[in-house]
C-alpha cells in the first residue's frame, strides 16, 4: 500500500524567506510522483562517482523508466559487455558514447558488434541531503 506524503501547497523559496502559507495541498503519494509507468519502472543503487557532474552521487537511488526511449544527452542505464554502468547517452557524427559526468571517467564509444542494450532512462535521482 503506498504511503502518502504531506505536500505544501506554497512552494517555499530557495531565496529570501517569505511568509508561508500554513495548510496541505494535498497527500503526495511519491510512487506518483515518480513512477509514471509502473510496469516498465524500476530503482537501482548507483555505486561509484562517475556521474556526480549530474548530481548523481555513489549510494544515490535511481528511477528507470524502460519505456522513455533513450535519446541524445539523456542519462540511460545500459549494459555493455555484460556490464551495467549509469551514464549519459551521446550519439556522435562517428558512433553512440557513453558519457561519465566526471573529468577523471573518459567517454566509452559503444563499438560496432559490442554486446550493448539501454535498459532504461533515469527520470529521478533519490539522494539525502547532504
Amino acid at each position: 500500500m503506498p504511503t502518502k506524503i504531506p505536500l505544501l501547497a506554497t512552494p517555499i523559496p530557495a531565496g529570501f524567506p517569505s511568509p508561508a502559507h500554513d495548510y496541505m495541498e494535498r497527500a503526495l503519494d511519491l510512487n506518483e510522483l515518480c513512477v509514471k509507468n509502473p510496469t516498465a519502472t524500476f530503482m537501482v543503487r548507483v555505486s561509484g562517482q562517475s556521474m556526480e557532474g549530474a548530481q548523481i552521487s555513489d549510494g544515490d537511488v535511481l528511477v528507470v523508466d524502460r519505456s522513455v526511449p533513450p535519446a541524445d544527452g539523456k542519462v540511460v542505464i545500459a549494459v555493455v559487455d555484460d556490464n551495467f554502468t549509469v551514464k549519459r547517452l551521446r550519439q556522435k557524427p562517428d558512433g553512440m558514447y557513453l558519457e561519465a559526468e566526471h573529468p577523471d571517467y573518459p567517454p566509452q564509444k559503444v563499438e560496432e558488434g559490442a554486446a550493448f542494450e539501454v535498459w532504461g532512462v533515469v527520470t529521478y535521482v533519490i539522494h539525502a541531503v547532504k
